[in-house]
């Protein structure tokens, strides 16, 4: 799958949330926004990396960047993980991995030894028009939020 890069139109989707409400990337337009990709809700890489953003979210937020994380999992389960956690943001189902392609943040992985394939723990920082500014593939769980501040500051 290709790789997305900096000046790239983030690909367009509609998802349901843990709340089973449809979110689109159009309702971020005007916003910038860290969309993030991670394999299964609930796991232990997956909460440190959700909990590290929830726990920047104030900052995110006075920098005027909003959040969505996507993966396969179900919307029960992702409202499951965002309520056992207080996350407090927008969690998208990708059940068919459709977007996860799309951002390439989908493809063969190595989990202990063994060739699989599944989410690239993958994040882009997107513009107010829906440009793609930053790109991280294989990015570390507690990685994440640090590297979208860097980036907004290296850019202010």
């Amino acid at each position: 799958m290709a790789k997305l890069k900096s000046g790239d139109v983030a690909p367009q989707f509609s998802l349901l949330d843990q709340h089973g409400q449809r979110v689109a990337l159009t309702a971020y337009r005007g916003r910038k926004l860290l969309l993030y990709f991670y394999p299964k809700a609930d796991t232990p890489g997956c909460t440190k990396q959700a909990c590290s953003i929830r726990d920047h979210r104030q900052e995110l937020t006075g920098l005027g960047v909003a959040v969505l994380g996507i993966s396969p999992d179900q919307p029960e389960a992702q409202r499951r993980f965002d309520e056992k956690y207080q996350l407090g943001f927008p969690l998208l189902s990708d059940p068919d991995h459709a977007v996860a392609e799309a951002y390439g943040a989908w493809g063969e992985k190595r989990v202990y030894g063994k060739v699989t394939q599944g989410i690239i723990r993958s994040s882009f920082l997107l513009d107010e028009r829906g440009v793609i500014t930053h790109t991280w593939y294989q990015v570390k769980p507690e990685g994440t939020a640090p590297k979208v501040q860097e980036a907004l500051a290296a850019q202010a």
